[in-house]
């Protein structure tokens, strides 16, 4: 096999390491051997038209148009033209099929299942990503930034998964990239021709007749493999130490929910409910979330509540910021109880499912003891537990005792008034709220003498007497108008309904905010309690003083209504509210609610909360668009790569100034078999096989190696901290390094006879171009790296002062296309091009 073929297989090798990552995301995984086909037919054709050869653009163009027709008949061959090639009723298609892929994304949670949309996504991100890698690590030859796509691919997966992508699969693409740096390697080595391993000690070997030096060279034999695993492993520990630094993506299913660290302080931020509790309602499957036993004789009102949403800016719905602190062995009393309403203490043993990881832990409320193991933090205001540095609920047992409290209709009717900085801070609403919801909410509970007989009014009327209908089919939107636009249409999701009666309560000068988390699930045949994906709910919580933060349920045929809205609801009469419509939820169900939290209809939906989230929404938040968070994420590769730049520059110059300079290169004259590389911006280049030149004075290819050896002898000891001196002669310059760096033995002889080597080829009558000049760099660069201080290696090889001559480089040639976009091609440049057709056209 040749070394572009092998540089090939390990290019898609490295790409399907990478996209493994994407496995947990989905089920079932038949997309990944399609993805593999699909790639090497991709890569098959690449090789194809480098063999032919066409030019490397055309290569790429040739590859994307084989995987364009690969995707059209994969996905729409009956819009395409005789199913292979695309026309408008495919391109048509397969852009609806990225759009349902995208939203599909958002719907499902994880795994999700393999939809047309995603299947789409996941192929044609493997393959754009293929494209990427073989044009850059084959075609290009430079595999090191070819790590960038993979890279990203890798991100992707990282970004998506709960609580992040498992250290496996970042071992599997890692080993894959490394396998690809290998490669490259093994195919540069191969070119210098044969390494021999051995030392001959007493400076040069013997030299046969007819044998240039460069093939017996001594010296380290193995020294670019040596540099390949120092890039790798320094590759590795940047890819360990940055994440460890930048701050966390966050993870869990209710998203990026940040506790501080210490004993004392931090904050928790906001997440989003909304597009978790809808993913989980959309699962095909009603996967067990968790499964607890409890001494509670009726588990109707066993809520597990996991985070309550207290701010409110007419759009969306979210948690403040609040501190939090190590969990105390007895949580403090609930605010606002008082000790003569009804209260029964319950505990309840909880074991949450394998995959079912998130940062906030599901409770009953109010809890007042919590036994779990790990690193978890109290946010008192709320009353929840959120993990910390990592910290999830995957597979975690945990035993909560907790209060239920019973109030009667009575108590709450008779409720003083709520402290009054408490009622400014939880009757908030913006004043973009369209004036309907007022106007909706006081129709509604005209007549009401309490606040507690108008949170009963508002609930009523969503639940039984408003003609609303709990639809998974139908979206309100998002914004200013959702609320308003769902109080018109009367369908909608549980978080609509929640959302709209805690908005319209705070207008009514109730105090509201909305809790998510589970309602009590389906009983068992062993006793214990299964909660499962579409048991995920959100309802409204209003705070009476005396009784607390207290829950009312205004979603039809969802949850269980408490006892204390249902009997003894004291009316002083007369109601103006908009006319009831017939009811849609007559019989309210009397058990924990089975399962049933959201019907396969509302796969296609709008909001609904479940196990799996984010940052909060309002009735309809779909979050950052896929371009915000594209933007945001090529912005952090820039910057990361950033600091890094001068230290691939400084790789990628050393590699081509001595790659014509190794032994092996050479012929039995010495002079040059193989194309040199460039010195200062200056490139000569030589296609096709060795053509020896054997003409007594070396010809241009023999003196641009010297000289790049020599330019690569000069930086290197700018980058050791000695300035270069182009009034100095070679053999100055280099008595000016040996001193300056304090160079001494084999390291000062080869830096004299690099000098010499520049001479001779300059100066001398009858130059003769010394062989194994990158033998001699490489040992002057050993010597000064022996000679410096641990902060001038790492200067030297992270921040290598001689890459500015890369900005010298970028502003010549930016300069030179500033001048020929404002200037016509001299006459000179026409006659040079003419004649330089007709060599190449006389040549044999």
């Amino acid at each position: 096999m040749s070394g572009r073929a092998r540089l090939a297989v390990c290019a898609a090798v490295a790409t399907l390491s990478a996209s493994s990552a994407l496995l947990p995301l989905v089920e079932p995984v038949g997309w990944m051997m399609q993805a593999a086909v699909l790639l090497v037919i991709v890569s098959g054709a690449g090789g194809l038209a480098r063999r032919v050869p066409l030019a490397r653009p055309l290569t790429v163009v040739a590859q994307a148009v084989v995987a364009l027709l690969l995707l059209t008949v994969l996905f729409v061959n009956d819009q395409a033209i005789g199913g292979v090639l695309p026309g408008p009723d495919a391109f048509r298609e397969l852009g609806e099929l990225t759009q349902e892929g995208v939203a599909d994304v958002s719907r499902y949670a994880i795994p999700a299942p393999v939809t047309a949309g995603i299947r789409l996504l996941l192929v044609g991100g493997v393959l754009l990503v293929g494209l990427l890698v073989d044009t850059l690590a084959v075609t290009y030859r430079s595999a090191a930034p070819a790590g960038l796509p993979l890279l990203a691919l890798y991100s992707v997966a990282a970004g998506l998964s709960q609580g992040g992508a498992g250290w496996l699969w970042f071992l599997i693409a890692g080993a894959g990239y490394l396998l690809l740096l290998l490669a490259e390697g093994r195919d540069r080595l191969s070119q210098w021709g044969r390494v021999f391993g051995g030392r001959v000690p007493g400076g040069r070997p013997p030299v046969a007749k007819g044998q240039s030096y460069a093939s017996t060279a001594s010296g380290p034999a193995y020294a670019p493999v040596r540099t390949g695993r120092r890039i790798g492993a320094l590759v590795l520990g940047v890819a360990l130490v940055v994440p460890a630094v930048l701050p966390s993506l966050g993870g869990g299913l209710l998203g990026p929910a940040v506790a501080g660290r210490g004993t004392g302080g931090g904050t928790i931020s906001a997440v989003n409910p909304l597009v978790s509790l809808q993913n989980s309602l959309n699962q095909p499957e009603d996967r067990q979330v968790l499964n607890y036993r409890t001494t509670a004789s009726d588990t109707r009102d066993l809520y597990l509540r996991i985070v309550a949403l207290d701010q409110f800016d007419g759009t969306a719905w979210k948690p403040s910021e609040r501190a939090v602190k190590d969990v105390p062995d007895r949580l403090p009393g609930p605010a606002g109880l008082s000790p003569k309403v009804d209260v029964t203490t319950v505990n309840t043993s909880v074991s949450a499912a394998p995959w079912y990881a998130q940062n906030w832990l599901p409770l009953p409320y109010p809890a007042s003891h919590v036994d779990i193991a790990g690193r978890w933090r109290f946010e008192p205001e709320g009353r929840t537990l959120v993990g910390d540095r990592g910290q999830n609920t995957r597979g975690v047992q945990y035993q909560v005792e907790s209060l239920l409290v019973r109030p009667t209709a009575r108590q709450l009717d008779t409720a003083p008034a709520p402290p009054a900085e408490l009622t400014r801070e939880y009757t908030k609403v913006p004043d973009s709220l369209p004036p309907v919801v007022r106007e909706t909410a006081r129709q509604v509970t005209r007549g009401a003498g309490s606040a507690y007989d108008k949170a009963v009014r508002l609930q009523d009327w969503f639940s039984l007497n408003g003609g609303f209908t709990y639809n998974t089919e139908v979206r309100a939107g998002s914004g200013t108008e959702a609320i308003a636009r769902f109080l018109e249409q009367k369908e909608g999701f549980c978080v609509h309904f929640a959302f709209s009666m805690a908005a319209m309560a705070r207008t009514l000068g109730i105090p509201a905010r909305v809790a998510v988390g589970f309602t009590p699930g389906t009983r068992q045949s062993d006793g214990s309690t299964s909660v499962g994906l579409k048991d995920a709910h959100a309802w409204p919580e209003l705070y009476f003083e005396g009784t607390g933060w207290t829950r009312f349920e205004p979603t039809p045929s969802r949850g269980t209504p408490p006892d204390y809205t249902l009997a003894d609801t004291p009316s002083t009469g007369g109601t103006n509210a908009p006319a009831p419509q017939p009811s849609h939820s007559a019989a309210e169900p009397v058990g924990p609610s089975p399962s049933q939290s959201c019907a396969p209809a509302e796969r296609r939906v709008g909001p609904c909360w479940t196990p799996p989230a984010q940052a909060a929404s309002g009735p309809a938040d779909d979050g950052p668009s896929p371009w915000t968070v594209a933007a945001v994420c090529v912005g952090a590769v820039v910057l990361l790569l950033l600091p890094v730049l001068p230290l691939l520059w400084r790789l990628r110059a050393r590699s081509r100034r001595l790659r014509g300079a190794r032994p092996g290169r050479d012929g039995p004259s010495g002079a040059l078999t193989a194309r040199p590389d460039a010195v200062d911006g200056a490139t000569w280049h030589h296609d096709g096989p060795p053509e020896p030149h054997t003409s007594p004075r070396p010809g241009p290819y023999a003196t641009a190696r010297t000289l790049a050896a020599w330019r690569e002898l000069v930086d290197s000891g700018w980058d050791y901290g000695i300035l270069p001196d182009e009034s100095l002669t070679p053999r100055k310059a280099a008595e000016r390094i040996v001193r300056i760096g304090e160079l001494d033995g084999t390291a000062a002889e080869a830096a004299h006879r690099v000098a010499a080597s520049v001479e001779q080829v300059l100066y001398a009558p009858d130059p003769r171009p010394a062989a194994g000049l990158a033998v001699e760099v490489q040992r002057v660069r050993t010597g000064l790296r022996d000679g410096a201080s641990r902060r001038l290696r790492l200067r030297a090889l992270l921040a290598p002062r001689s890459a500015a001559r890369a900005l010298w480089t970028l502003s010549a040639r930016w300069s030179d296309f500033l001048t020929r976009c404002t200037t016509s091609p001299p006459a000179t440049a026409v006659r040079r091009a003419a004649g330089a057709v007709r060599f190449s056209r006389s040549r044999p």
